[in-house]
């Protein structure tokens, strides 16, 4: 394999991984705000795509110009979620961890059942779309256009994300929310408030990166699993909690992805990351950053 094989490879893999990036950060920052690991996560990934689906098919929006529908969607969703479901499994009296592992793994459970029923198990996909089969070539190396659309608007979304966390009062309520629920409520924050707003955030950012995986991915009631292990795996890298922690390690998880198909056939391309995973949680459990 020559150097420029290497490149496309290693390049394809920064690509898809600042997309892992983008799903990862909101399941990040759910569990930084709560310490709540939402199991659904793959769920509202695949919700985010089949609302992008519909709308490419029923009003022949682009995906691309989609994306604040469905950002905006998953974020009504991300609210509702929390004060219908979350906040009452938060308030358990007994074993209140796997009260809220199971809320949020029934969840995702009966989504997925419902999709296969209303939707069916058929794969779908966005096609001619403005992004659709086109390339862009850079010295020798031939990427997807909607890859490195979907590379851009994660780095824009993660920029975003750190304007509003460093320079908003809702941002400043997240961090003194995350660091201490109690307190909060002295200075007169909206304990719940915040922990919806941070739900419909987190879930926005997923539905963000659904919208543009619509571009380049089939769409099917359980294309969520996949990419919500590879969240799991990334989220563990980047340190429970740290959203930007994310960021790191999804372009970590997406080179190391990238590289195992080097050496192992590609459909075995996830035995390096899980290896990754393993090393991680032996070697540095709190990953390579441990806060928000």
């Amino acid at each position: 394999m020559n150097a420029q094989a290497i490149a496309q490879v290693l390049t394809s893999g920064l690509l898809i991984g600042l997309m892992y990036a983008l799903i990862a950060a909101g399941l990040s920052l759910i569990f930084g705000l709560m310490d709540v690991v939402n199991f659904a996560h793959g769920e509202f990934l695949m919700m985010g795509m089949y609302i992008t689906f519909g709308l490419f098919v029923g009003m022949d929006l682009d995906p691309v110009l989609a994306v604040p529908i469905v950002g905006s969607a998953l974020f009504m969703a991300g609210v509702l979620v929390y004060l219908l479901l979350v906040r009452y499994a938060m308030r358990a009296k007994a074993n209140v961890g796997m009260v809220q592992i199971f809320s949020t793994f029934g969840l995702g459970t009966l989504m997925q059942g419902l999709a296969q029923y209303f939707l069916t198990p058929d794969y779908r996909q966005v096609s001619g779309g403005w992004l659709a089969n086109q390339t862009v070539e850079l010295g020798g190396v031939f990427l997807p256009l909607p890859q490195i659309a979907g590379a851009a608007v994660s780095l824009l979304a993660f920029g975003g994300l750190y304007l509003l966390m460093s320079r908003t009062d809702f941002g400043r309520a997240l961090e003194a929310t995350r660091e201490d629920q109690g307190a909060v409520a002295l200075v007169g924050i909206d304990r719940n408030r915040v922990f919806a707003l941070g739900w419909g955030l987190g879930l926005a950012l997923v539905g963000v990166a659904g919208a543009m995986l619509a571009n380049f991915y089939y769409i099917h009631p359980q294309v969520g699993g996949a990419f919500s292990g590879i969240a799991y795996v990334v989220v563990a890298l980047g340190g429970f909690g740290s959203v930007f922690g994310a960021l790191v390690g999804g372009v970590v998880v997406g080179l190391v992805e990238a590289t195992t198909t080097l050496v192992l056939p590609a459909s075995m391309k996830t035995v390096g990351v899980y290896v990754l995973y393993l090393l991680v949680v032996v070697l540095r459990p709190s990953g390579l950053f441990g806060k928000l």
